[in-house]
């Protein structure tokens, strides 16, 4: 009796050096990797450190989110970066289901601007904190990417980072700001009944082109409120020095 040969078995396919098993669904192989503990810990790690440096040069210039949302920011990006790609080996899927390791990071992306928005202030005509809102959005990116282990990008994006908020914020203000107007927030009270049109004759005539105008009586004195934008070279002191000489006018103040 001639016996048939049996059918070869298909070659089990390796899995990559530091993953986990390899898991079949009919003719499909897919790796699930496996992450140790040091390892986790020491991406962990980087990211706190990397989201603190920023933090810190946020914190030295008396910013909102200083040192502690900064770092917590980066590593909690990179906490939840290690869950999505790396929590679920000891998990089996059954048939019809795909594992996306990059489900639960993308949600970071777009989260981590409403904690960005709650940075951002808005004082007349000028918005303050969109610097510390992108380096809010930074350090979320440079914790996912010290989760992943990509550590040299991790550090060299956090280099070009700090340069640009301090080396490139020097040049900025040593010969960018030479060439643009600037911008302010004029309050003048007036006693009740003065007329208005004189003070913004008198700004118009001090070079301060109107960008808007408000006007309320409250507690028995009129209010003038008006945005302005001024030329680098118009002193604001002598401004308001003029505001208060002028009949009608209780009193003057700026906000920049």
């Amino acid at each position: 009796m001639v016996k048939e040969a049996p059918e070869p078995r298909e070659k089990c396919a390796e899995h990559p050096r530091g993953t986990g098993p390899i898991r079949r669904r009919g003719q499909d192989i897919g790796v699930l990797p496996h992450l140790g503990w040091a390892t986790a810990l020491a991406r962990l790690a980087l990211a706190a450190g990397l989201g603190g440096a920023i933090g810190i040069e946020r914190e030295l210039r008396d910013r909102y989110a200083g040192l502690r949302t900064h770092l917590l920011v980066s590593l909690g990006s990179a906490l939840f970066t290690i869950v999505s790609a790396y929590a679920w080996t000891g998990f089996k899927f059954g048939s019809g289901v795909t594992y996306d390791p990059t489900r639960i990071a993308a949600q970071i992306v777009t989260g981590i601007g409403f904690l960005g928005a709650g940075a951002i202030m808005r004082q007349g005509v000028s918005v303050h904190g969109l610097t510390t809102a992108a380096t809010l959005w930074m350090s979320a990116a440079i914790g996912m990417t010290a989760a992943t282990g990509f550590y040299t990008v991790a550090v060299l994006a956090t280099a070009v980072t700090l340069l640009v908020l301090w080396p490139l914020r020097l040049f900025e203000r040593r010969y960018i700001d030479r060439m643009r107007s600037s911008s302010a927030h004029f309050i003048v009270d007036m006693k009740l009944g003065s007329d208005t049109a004189s003070v913004l004759r008198y700004l118009e005539g001090e070079r301060a082109a109107l960008v808007g105008v408000k006007v309320h009586d409250e507690a028995g004195q009129r209010k003038l409120a008006a945005d302005v934008e001024l030329d680098r070279d118009v002193h604001l002191v002598e401004i308001i020095n003029g505001l208060l000489r002028m009949d009608g006018v209780t009193g003057a103040q700026w906000i920049q």
